[in-house]
């Protein structure tokens, strides 16, 4: 069975990791309109990641790596990162970040809503 993914609402305590700095440095820098990166992390190790606008669609393409390799993984190269192999997903906002409202209309829109509770 698949590892959970983490909730968005779960995800606001997670940030970008040092080996992920520069690459999100890199991705706003020739996103103008990106408030944000979309970093996915997938449970094989590879990343994906994209900027963000404030109406929520995406400012830029989606790059997928793996830290300290020179290509991605091979189940990444047949699946593209199926979401199904999802550890976690989050927005690392950049300064100044948009109002608590407004990241949750960007997040339902980039991750959908979150999961009914009973």
């Amino acid at each position: 069975m698949a590892k959970k993914k983490k909730l968005s609402k779960k995800n606001t305590a997670l940030v970008a990791e040092k080996n992920e700095a520069a690459m999100v440095e890199g991705i706003l820098e020739g996103s103008p309109d990106g408030i944000g990166v979309v970093i996915i992390r997938l449970e094989c190790g590879c990343k994906k990641m994209a900027a963000v606008g404030l109406d929520g669609d995406a400012a830029s393409e989606i790059i997928i790596y793996r830290d300290q390799a020179e290509s991605i993984c091979h189940k990444c190269k047949e699946d593209n990162g199926h979401y199904l192999r999802i550890t976690e997903e989050f927005i690392h906002w950049q300064k100044p970040e948009p109002s608590d409202a407004q990241k949750e209309i960007i997040n339902t829109k980039v991750f959908g809503p979150p999961p009914m509770t009973n």
